[in-house]
């Protein structure tokens, strides 16, 4: 069983930067492909970015591609969302999430464990 928790968020300006952090613990997180996807109240949780177990295979969203870089250190346990030239539309919980089996990277429903989130907000 692996525990997902989410830091980072916060308010920025629009055009600003932040770094999320998920530290996962009570597993070998090497083993996991993780995911950051995002929701807004009332809408359908949305794909963000993905990134393999060993760290080559990454995928993005086409909105976030080319400002959103995900990362992870498995020395660490941590897998990282770089977020830069933030945009109003980015606002949303963003969730961490590990797959453990076979892995289709935008699917939420393949992932296994979920974070509990954390609020990003943007003023314009």
């Amino acid at each position: 069983q692996v525990q997902l928790v989410e830091s980072g968020g916060g308010l920025v300006q629009a055009g600003g930067s932040l770094r999320l952090s998920c530290a996962a613990s009570g597993g070998t997180f090497s083993t996991y492909a993780m995911a950051w996807f995002r929701q807004v109240p009332g809408k359908n949780r949305e794909f963000v970015a993905a990134i393999g177990r060993n760290g080559v295979s990454i995928y993005y969203a086409d909105s976030v591609k080319g400002r959103f870089t995900i990362s992870r250190d498995n020395a660490k346990n941590t897998v990282y969302l770089q977020m830069n030239s933030l945009k109003p539309e980015d606002t949303a919980i963003y969730y961490c999430a590990a797959n453990s089996g076979p892995w289709y990277p935008t699917d939420s429903f393949k992932y296994d464990y979920w974070g509990q989130g954390t609020q990003v907000s943007l003023s314009s």
